[in-house]
């Protein structure tokens, strides 16, 4: 079901997309669109008193000719929400709209005048009315409001200048103070379901604003606040995933609830609505705020990432269109009727035409197992036959671009994360991991021919990261020793500039099913963390590893499908392990017997890699059937640690 959604959203997405670039509707779309932030700016409330947040977006400058629906829509809301109270608010936008007009598109240099002329119109409403109409707003609310038509107008004059990020956190706020006082439903507060999904998609700062205004718009006697600061804090939690993170705002409103002891359930169908609109919008950058090089650097990675991602669900949307198998079973017969000798007077025509899409699907070994009992039926079985052999070669080619089409969708996505998170790291560069241990590797090898199909590489990654690579050609002798060599190079490229491990071994992978090179190499895989002596052992058909105990071998992993099978199918193995104590990570390829070497070790743990990786392939290669290698790591506490 999850899924589900997810595929109709990313399809909405790009439709929404395409219809943007139009002109005309695009510019239907922004009438329309300021048209109801008019409206709905309208519902906005403090003390259950209407407020001038309409005239402070009208009086910071709409572009063109928006104003106009901005002000139409505005003037419809404080008439429909608000009655005959509602007429000051609608004169607040009359007389901001002349100020919009004249002064939206001047600079910086009279930002001042435009919250003075703000201030000054609600303030003259304000006196008026009291006078002329006998309203009855107390003094507080007439200055709060007098207030608010200033910062307002100030505020959305930095939101169009895009220079503050706190800016727009405070003006979501204000949207959603403005929402939560319309509900079409009696169980669909708009506001409420903005809370949700800004919970999911917005930084926290921009989530703790929202929840503290929907807390002023007094809609539930829950405590918003904590419900949508706890909500954001899922994201952290490990291991789950985020398209599951959807329904979190549900269950801790639930759980805040049950809590206080204020049972009101209304609020959850919103919430639920929000959480799962968060799967919509791209998620903010943590950092939304850049200058100088750095940032400079951030948006282009952001916007290349944003690229690649676009590109993935594109091809992950394209549909495929299905064989067409009646074409294929009424070509048949028209082959094997057309020239016929009893084809004008053959009354087995009809049924030759109309034989059903089953036979493309199974053999058919002679004529009698054809529903047709025609005279010819040598000539309908061969091209029947025929037919078979072209269904099968346009499944093999569909099947074929599918796996062309995933792959590519693969790396899109690989690369599109790898960029974004090169973008998230960029204001960190220069600060380095603590390292509290160094290697000690030991690698051992004997070819059967003078190339040796194993391949054995160890250097250092990114972040304190530390490698250990073994790669085995299938077989032995040049061939082998050539394969294994251009897919350690390649890994080791990858690593070495910080590509995920996974993402890595799954680009290879990729690679060798499309060559058509499936089982042509196997991976063993070391990721060690120098800071904390943690390892990750990743395995894409590469035999079992060992860790050496003081209390004996353990064993890790197992053997499996090489890579280049399929290219969703099929996944590498990852295993943890910790190296803080002195434990020594034996890598093995193929070529030596465990159970020869491994299992009739002594005093492991006090012997140096070097003898302890030469003693294993003593052990386990006599034969000399195959290439053997053994590598061995061990992790030392650093000098400066000793």
């Amino acid at each position: 079901m999850m899924m589900l959604l997810e595929t109709y959203v990313r399809r909405w997405r790009r439709v929404l997309r395409k219809c943007w670039t139009r002109p005309g509707l695009r510019f239907a779309g922004e009438m329309i669109g300021c048209f109801l932030g008019g409206l709905f700016l309208s519902a906005a409330s403090l003390g259950n008193q209407m407020q001038p947040f309409g005239l402070g977006v009208l009086c910071a400058g709409v572009p063109g000719w928006l104003p106009i629906p901005f002000a139409l829509g505005g003037g419809l809301g404080y008439w429909l929400f608000w009655g005959k109270a509602g007429m000051q608010g609608i004169i607040w936008l009359a007389a901001g709209l002349p100020v919009c007009v004249l002064l939206g598109q001047k600079k910086a240099e009279i930002s001042l005048l435009k919250p003075s002329l703000a201030t000054l119109i609600v303030a003259a409403c304000g006196v008026i009315f009291q006078i002329w109409q006998g309203d009855d707003t107390t003094i507080l609310m007439y200055l709060l409001r007098v207030l608010l038509a200033f910062g307002s107008t100030w505020l959305m004059g930095l939101v169009r200048q895009r220079q503050d990020p706190a800016a727009d956190w405070v003006a979501m706020a204000i949207g959603v103070l403005a929402l939560a006082q319309i509900a079409p439903l009696r169980f669909l507060d708009l506001g409420l379901a903005a809370g949700g999904l800004m919970a999911l998609a917005m930084p926290f700062p921009a989530v703790a604003m929202a929840g503290l205004a929907l807390d002023l718009a007094q809609i539930t006697a829950v405590p918003m606040t904590a419900v949508l600061c706890l909500s954001y804090f899922l994201q952290m939690l490990p291991r789950v995933p985020k398209k599951y993170l959807c329904i979190g705002p549900s269950v801790v409103f639930l759980l805040i609830m049950g809590l206080c002891g204020k049972w009101d359930f209304a609020p959850l169908p919103a919430l639920m609505l929000g959480g799962a609109l968060s799967l919509l919008p791209p998620r903010c950058p943590k950092i939304s705020h850049r200058r100088g090089e750095t940032g400079f650097a951030q948006v282009r990675l952001e916007m290349a990432a944003c690229v690649l991602e676009q590109s993935e669900q594109v091809l992950e949307e394209t549909e495929n269109h299905p064989i067409d198998e009646r074409a294929l079973m009424a070509k048949a017969a028209d082959r094997a009727c057309s020239s016929c000798p009893c084809h004008k007077s053959c009354k087995d025509l009809e049924a030759a035409q109309n034989m059903p899409e089953s036979l493309l699907h199974s053999p058919v070994n002679s004529a009698d197992d054809l529903p047709v009992s025609c005279k010819k039926r040598g000539r309908l079985l061969t091209e029947v036959r025929r037919s078979q052999d072209q269904y099968r070669a346009i499944k093999a080619d569909r099947d074929r671009q599918q796996e062309y089409r995933s792959a590519i969708i693969q790396q899109y996505r690989f690369l599109s994360e790898y960029l974004q998170d090169l973008a998230d790291k960029l204001p960190q560069r220069g600060k380095s991991n603590h390292l509290h241990y160094q290697p000690e590797v030991a690698v051992c090898s004997s070819g059967k021919e003078s190339a040796n199909g194993d391949r054995c590489l160890w250097f250092a990654g990114t972040e304190g990261k530390y490698y250990l690579l073994l790669c085995d050609g299938m077989g032995t002798g040049a061939g082998a020793a050539e394969e294994a060599k251009s897919a350690g190079n390649m890994l080791r490229r990858l690593l070495m500039a910080g590509y995920p491990a996974q993402y890595a071994l799954r680009s290879l992978n990729s690679l060798c099913t499309l060559r058509g090179r499936a089982g042509a190499v196997t991976v063993d895989l070391a990721e060690i963390y120098l800071d904390s002596g943690k390892a990750n052992i990743y395995k894409w058909g590469a035999a079992p590893s060992y860790l050496l105990l003081r209390t004996g071998p353990e064993r890790i992993g197992t053997t499996g499908a090489p890579p280049g099978l399929s290219v969703t199918d099929f996944r590498e193995t990852v295993d943890r392990v910790s190296l803080r104590r002195g434990e020594s990570l034996v890598l093995l390829s193929d070529g030596v017997d465990d159970d020869a070497s491994i299992h009739r070790l002594d005093g492991a743990m006090t012997e140096a890699p070097g003898e302890l990786a030469s003693r294993i392939l003593e052990l386990g290669s006599s034969d000399g059937s195959d290439d053997a290698t053994v590598a061995v790591v061990r992790l030392m506490p650093m000098i400066s640690q000793r």
